[in-house]
């Protein structure tokens, strides 16, 4: 039964708040203004003082107003008619799409039992060298990508979208500028990519609460789909944009704040998403990639800190170049052992070289003499960067793993690169 109350108590910014009885936290309400009706969320319950974010936001709200509980928290139709679509945070088309209202499931459930799921052990193939030679992604891996602004981070998940071997993207934007918006929805379309691609998009101009919403949605329908056998990759973007518009709430509910501001719940609240990465036993699987900035290249910043202790590793995104040493897969060696013989050798023996040719390019740039080892590193490190890390590079992991070898055929001799004779044997290029 609906419950309607016909006074609001206090109107904060977008969060109201009415005296009422039997209402759950995260369930739906209808607010009935002068300027229509808009759907409030519950996020705060104080005895019978209930808290609610308006989606539409506080402006033309009056304490006259009529406030409907629906009794449910937000839900989400799921079919295969979401595949192609593009929808708001709140669930609704944003593509002039009719709106799905069959089959609905709740959004924001508990995360798998850890009892229930299996070891990751299969390769998310993407195309990109520097993920899928040196840190590759594993099936229902959460990898953040640690990024300051200005890197072409959104461009990566856009590449990842149109070339990782999985069944559905799900795609999930934060605080996105319209242009961002625009550039996602373009390129998956011209690259035939936006036929198996669920798209959930919040931009600067919406509600704040629809930011709070997309990763629930998204990973809702992920887990749905990865029951129903499918292989999902969710890639969010960006989640200290849905950090700080947590920041936002906490501050208008006048929470104490933790540090910088934060909610205190910040880490609680990113690990109840990041979890919901699952591998399903005889079903499919959830993997999330999520782009996380970071305020003045600051990794201690608490969205990258908080975000470090719960994935499994990260992505470190800069100067346009996944890099190799900030970057790390802690889950990789699970497959890279059974992709081809020389995949873990070449990984460890390139990066090893790199570090070298980093040493080189600093005596160098301090005026040291360069010693012939030098000169070799340094033609090394120039084609290990134009070859292997551009991120324009777009070629299957055997191929890159042959282009290492022929890189290092260029620049050394075969024992100069400490790599096992066998190996040398079998695979140095003739």
């Amino acid at each position: 039964m609906q419950k309607v109350y016909t006074k609001i108590d206090s109107i904060a910014g977008n969060v109201i708040s009415v005296r009422a009885e039997g209402i759950r936290n995260g369930d739906l309400a209808v607010v009935t203004s002068s300027h229509g009706e808009s759907l409030a969320n519950v996020i705060k319950l104080n005895g019978k003082e209930v808290s609610l974010q308006v989606f539409a936001g506080g402006r033309g709200v009056s304490t006259g107003d009529k406030v409907r509980f629906l009794g449910y928290p937000m839900r989400i139709s799921y079919s295969d008619d979401l595949m192609g679509r593009v929808f708001t945070g709140s669930g609704k088309p944003r593509d002039n799409g009719p709106e799905l209202t069959e089959n609905l499931i709740e959004i924001g459930g508990p995360a798998v039992n850890p009892a229930k799921r299996i070891i990751p052990r299969n390769m998310i193939r993407t195309g990109l060298p520097m993920i899928d030679v040196f840190n590759t992604l594993v099936e229902s891996q959460k990898l953040p990508i640690f990024s300051v602004s200005g890197e072409p981070y959104n461009e990566v998940l856009a590449r990842i979208a149109m070339q990782a071997e999985v069944d559905l993207i799900i795609l999930g934007g934060m605080g996105l500028k319209y242009d961002d918006y625009l550039y996602f929805k373009d390129t998956l379309e011209k690259s035939g990519a936006m036929s198996r691609t669920i798209f959930f998009v919040h931009t600067a101009s919406d509600p704040t609460v629809e930011c709070l919403l997309v990763p629930d949605i998204s990973l809702a329908v992920a887990e749905r789909f990865a029951l129903d056998g499918k292989k999902v990759l969710v890639l969010l973007t960006d989640m200290t944009n849905f950090a700080d518009a947590m920041k936002e709430i906490a501050i208008t509910m006048e929470q104490v704040p933790s540090n910088r501001g934060y909610p205190g719940d910040l880490y609680s609240s990113l690990a109840a998403r990041y979890e919901k990465a699952v591998d399903f036993e005889g079903a499919g699987s959830v993997t999330i990639l999520a782009v996380t900035t970071m305020p003045g290249d600051d990794v201690t910043h608490p969205v990258p800190d908080n975000t470090g202790y719960i994935t499994e590793g990260q992505y470190y995104l800069k100067n346009s170049r996944i890099e190799p040493f900030g970057s790390l897969s802690r889950l990789k060696q699970q497959v890279n052992k059974d992709t081809r013989d020389d995949h873990r050798a070449l990984m460890d023996g390139m990066i090893k070289l790199y570090a070298s040719y980093k040493e080189s390019l600093e005596k160098k740039s301090m005026g040291f003499q360069m010693s012939e080892w030098d000169d070799k590193l340094l033609q090394y490190g120039e084609l290990f960067e134009s070859k292997l890390m551009d991120l324009s590079v777009n070629i299957p992991l055997e191929e890159a793993l042959d282009l290492g070898w022929e890189i290092l055929a260029d620049c050394f001799e075969p024992k100069e690169t400490g790599m096992r004779s066998e190996l040398v044997l079998k695979h140095w290029p003739k």
